[in-house]
């Protein structure tokens, strides 16, 4: 199942990327989550950015505190025990290949690139490698299409479901 096509992305959505970012967002096609607030919290990018280069992140994580928990996740070397994890538990591994799949149609949706064909993000579909796409997947896509990055989201400090922007609209 690939995500139906996004709202068109306001002027307010582009200024509240901007700001999480700290530049301006590229080749944004939709906003993929929101916080409970109402801002973006991943961002979907074009397969191909305006200026042509190949971007294989088409979910991409921007809200501030989810990438930061994401990158405490990270320091703290848990994507070696969820590599460990996917590689000794076959039921994981072909859901995460699925998640992998799923990745890849939901981008083609949005344009195909062939120096990008059949590369997702986040290490899928045979290690870990990026918790903050994995998440963004996760929060794009719901619970239950991306195994890991429930998990990461689930051992993060970070919740989709409490409000911590610093600029918070009303829902």
């Amino acid at each position: 199942m690939t995500t139906p096509p996004f709202p068109p992305v306001s002027d307010a959505d582009l200024a509240s990327l901007r700001e999480q970012l700290g530049r301006p967002a590229r080749g944004v096609v939709g906003i993929a989550a929101r916080c409970v607030c109402g801002n973006p919290t991943v961002a979907a990018t074009a397969p191909r950015l305006p200026d042509g280069t190949p971007f294989p992140t088409f979910y991409y994580l921007t809200h501030p505190a989810a990438t930061a928990a994401m990158s405490s996740l990270e320091a703290s070397h848990v994507m070696r025990d969820l590599n460990d994890e996917l590689g000794a538990d076959e039921e994981l591994a072909d859901a995460y290949a699925r998640a992998h799949d799923s990745y890849l149609a939901d981008r083609e949706g949005y344009g195909h690139v062939d120096e990008i064909e059949g590369i997702s993000a986040g290490g899928m579909p045979t290690r870990v490698k990026c918790l903050h796409a994995l998440a963004g997947h996760a929060l794009a896509a719901g619970p239950g299409v991306n195994p890991i990055g429930d998990r990461a989201l689930q051992m993060s400090s970070w919740s989709p479901e409490r409000c911590v922007c610093a600029n918070p609209r009303s829902a």
